[in-house]
């Protein structure tokens, strides 16, 4: 359940802020009669998003076997390989964010109304299919029957809207770089377990070898039914019994991702010194601060 609270707060507040930095906007330049095609193209991303979730949930069912664990792990797969790109884009670019949309925005106010839903759109809606589609691994991965990974998911983008609302009013600031870069870092880990899940269903679906060469099996010492069981499959999709790939896979993965993401970012030109963005130090403001 931890795991998929994270995926909904991290993808859910990237989604809020961006709500958040195309309104404020808006509202400080005067122009609230742009609100409403905004509006427009964040609800059309968020029906799509709710839609290609619900695609993916009901169309695999009717799938043999085989077919779901090829489905299931093709899209774990392609799930980890698109938060994987988002974690490092918004590690390198969290601080030019507001100015980026801001960019973006004042381009889509001279061309009209639907260029105007179309970039409200386009900065939401990626987010919302990303999010679809690294839930539904997550979920198909931690699967144990109960509705604790929705309820998780739920939790989390409730929790996005809150602070994104906060942020928006001005009551509420926190360093987004380290927040970005803490949750980065622990997606990444839930991301590997999502990969040798991934692995091990296109183990099932007879894709891959090595399905019943085992690299150990604890399934006698950590009950997977038991309470730390349960954490250790909610928070890490950890296995009792992993195949030799699996494990593999996990490690090539989790190691130099981890080490990638957080080596130090911004060299400031000519000085060799790492330039960190501060965001401490400035009063709140109506637009939220990357």
């Amino acid at each position: 359940m931890f795991s998929n609270y994270l995926i909904g707060l991290r993808e859910g507040l990237e989604a809020s802020l961006v709500v958040c930095i195309l309104i404020a906007y808006l509202v400080k330049t005067g122009r609230r009669d742009a609100l409403k095609p905004i509006w427009a193209g964040i609800g059309v991303a968020v029906v799509i998003a709710l839609g290609f979730g619900c695609a993916l949930e009901f169309g695999s069912q009717e799938l043999t076997f085989k077919a779901q664990e090829a489905l299931g792990g093709s899209l774990s797969i392609l799930a980890v390989v698109l938060v994987t790109w988002m974690v490092f884009w918004m590690r390198r670019t969290a601080r030019h964010l507001r100015s980026e949309l801001h960019g973006r925005l004042d381009a889509a106010l001279r061309m009209g109304t639907g260029a105007l839903v179309a970039t409200a759109f386009l900065a939401v809606g990626r987010e919302g299919l990303e999010t679809a589609l690294f839930v539904w691994a997550s979920v198909h991965a931690a699967s144990d029957g109960t509705p604790r990974p929705l309820i998780g998911v739920a939790l989390g983008l409730a929790t996005a809207v809150l602070l994104g609302w906060l942020f928006y009013k001005g009551a509420l600031r926190i360093n987004l770089a380290r927040f970005f870069t803490w949750t980065g870092g622990m997606l990444v880990v839930v991301a590997a377990g999502v990969l040798a899940y991934g692995v091990h269903d296109l183990q099932e679906a007879d894709l891959l070898p090595g399905l019943t060469n085992l690299a150990f099996d604890i399934s006698s010492t950590v009950d997977p039914s038991s309470w730390y069981g349960t954490l250790l499959k909610g928070v890490f999709n950890f296995q009792p019994d992993p195949t030799v790939l699996q494990v593999t896979v996990w490690l090539l993965y989790l190691v130099p991702a981890l080490a990638l993401f957080l080596a130090p970012v911004g060299f400031a030109s000519g000085k060799g010194k790492v330039k960190e963005p501060d965001e401490q130090g400035s009063r709140p403001s109506k637009a939220p601060q990357t």
